[in-house]
């Protein structure tokens, strides 16, 4: 299937580097404290991604009777998740208590497990989950972190299953490079620790996220559609 990550690209270019130029000096924010600081406009500003919620939480197999959601903020996937399989037991990790307090608050009734966590500290298991799924969260990390977790959440899911992503993908190599650049050049002059992890965007292409799935151990890896810059990818393990 041939995924159309970006219409114009030019255009979209010519955008980025424009918005780029106008925050050059805003400083880096660390990823619990930037999610924090925005907790009550957050569920509206993310409606831009209405229809891919939609389309996302209907590539989760109905018999999947446990799945963990990495970087699960307030849950706009499980709320259209939960719609569909009602029963389906979630386990989320996020780095934000404030946004997982608010994901309870809107599901009381729901099997839910809330950690608040840095997912790459996280124990995922073996053979433990009947899918994996991440939206929008994964393009804040380097390709070497996520070597090393998608080899985790590989060796975590059951044979025969899904990691399931739903995020924001580079539309070339232009864009992949200049945001990597901009995020080292930020990082320099960062306050917080080194190895604390910040807000800023630094997406792979789609051929090179594909790569580091089929290098993690993923039998399959496909692109199953793109919405509003949120492009859908199956790995099947």
């Amino acid at each position: 299937m041939k995924v159309v990550i970006r219409e114009d690209i030019d255009k979209y270019m010519d955008e980025l580097k424009s918005w780029l130029l106008e925050t050059r000096n805003v400083p880096l924010e660390e990823m619990d404290s930037f999610f924090s600081a925005r907790i009550d406009g957050y569920e509206e500003h993310m409606q831009v991604w209405k229809d891919a919620y939609e389309e996302f939480a209907g590539l989760v197999p109905k018999e999947c009777g446990h799945i963990l959601d990495l970087g699960c903020g307030t849950g706009l996937e499980l709320d259209r998740l939960w719609e569909r399989l009602p029963d389906i037991k979630v386990t989320g990790v996020d780095l934000c208590q404030s946004m997982l307090d608010k994901l309870v608050e809107k599901h009381p009734d729901r099997c839910f497990e809330a950690v608040c966590m840095d997912y790459f500290a996280y124990d995922f298991g073996v053979e433990k989950w009947d899918a994996v799924i991440s939206f929008e969260s994964l393009h804040h990390f380097l390709p070497e972190q996520k070597k090393i977790l998608y080899r985790r959440i590989f060796k975590s899911l059951k044979e025969n299953t899904k990691f399931i992503i739903g995020d924001y993908i580079a539309c070339c190599d232009e864009e992949e490079e200049l945001l990597r650049r901009t995020y080292f050049e930020k990082k320099r002059s960062f306050n917080g620790p080194p190895d604390e992890f910040v807000h800023f965007d630094i997406p792979l292409t789609l051929a090179h996220e594909i790569k580091l799935l089929k290098e993690a151990g993923f039998a399959s890896v496909e692109a199953a559609g793109s919405i509003e810059g949120a492009t859908m990818i199956i790995a099947k393990k």
